[in-house]
């Protein structure tokens, strides 16, 4: 066994198979089913702040619909600073972002959702290892279900416990998959043991509407950071001598200098340098950090109950 799950989810069900009585059919996705893009809605898999995950079944498929919420529902104030740098349709939007007016907001809403899926798009193309999409419809992403060899929904990375030698095949695959990101000058901006699901031929990274443009967000680097020691943390626990690795810093490096490639072969061990710090970008960073660890808590006495 290449690891042991802590939790296990509810079985699905396929089509043929289900229950008799169906769960009652969310507002936003009714169009979609008065539209014929799926057919049916299994069950709720995940709810969070930004957006809550349903396993809908289209044809003989099942597949993952994510409801982003409306902006009402939501704060755009941690969003400043991944928004940062991304392109818009035009001067106009760009004034109406900055003076956040209604229709500014209107538009930065409009951006923020279509991010994951561009990001999606351009990954999967790159063969990064996230799910494949299949279209945007109503605000409504219609994506890949990622499971596991059982047929149920895959578990979370910080779901399982490994083998010293798994942890560091994960580890090395997903700083691969790193790389190939920062290669095309994206950052995932929130990637950890949450967002990272194990399917049986490997790790899947998902949840991206907060994905970075490396080149010209000021925090870029402290979020790359982040998200890679996080990723360190996670398989430090099972493996700990990937604890002494420097593997955001020796990426970073590279790419300033423009000799960053899709198959860079990295080695953790980089000659540490201070890099320039921007203090709104740490304190941000220290808030997102506090929000980690109670998510990460929250996770963990959920699993214990």
């Amino acid at each position: 066994m290449r690891f042991m799950r802590t939790s296990s989810p509810n079985q699905l069900r396929g089509p043929k198979d289900r229950a008799p009585e169906t769960m009652k059919v969310p507002k936003g996705l009714q169009p979609l089913i008065d539209d014929g893009v799926i057919d049916e809605v299994i069950r709720s898999l995940k709810s969070g702040k930004e957006a809550t995950v349903y396993v809908v079944r289209s044809g003989m498929h099942l597949r993952c619909a994510k409801v982003y919420r409306d902006m009402s529902q939501r704060s755009f104030q941690r969003r400043a600073q991944y928004q940062e740098g991304r392109k818009v349709r035009g001067s106009r939007e760009t004034r109406a972002m900055n003076r956040s007016t209604r229709f500014g907001r209107r538009e930065q809403e409009h951006e923020w959702k279509n991010a994951e899926v561009d990001a999606l798009y351009r990954l999967m193309a790159a063969d990064v290892r996230v799910p494949r999409p299949f279209g945007y419809f109503n605000d409504v992403l219609i994506m890949e279900l990622v499971r596991d060899a059982s047929g149920d929904p895959a578990p979370r990375l910080g779901e399982v416990e490994l083998t010293p030698e798994v942890a560091r095949e994960y580890h090395g695959f997903l700083m691969r998959q790193v790389v190939r990101m920062l290669s095309l000058g994206l950052i995932h901006g929130d990637l950890s043991e949450f967002n990272v699901l194990l399917a049986p031929e490997g790790p899947v990274i998902i949840d991206l509407p907060q994905v970075v443009n490396a080149s010209v967000n000021n925090a870029a680097f402290a979020m790359l950071e982040r998200d890679v020691n996080n990723i360190r943390a996670t398989l430090g626990r099972f493996a700990p001598e990937l604890l002494q690795t420097e593997f955001a810093r020796e990426m970073w490096m590279l790419y300033e200098q423009g000799e960053l490639h899709p198959d860079s072969r990295l080695t953790g061990r980089v000659v540490r340098e201070e890099l320039p710090v921007d203090p709104g970008s740490v304190i941000q960073l220290i808030e997102d950090a506090r929000e980690e660890a109670i998510r990460r808590r929250l996770g963990r006495e959920e699993q214990v109950g």
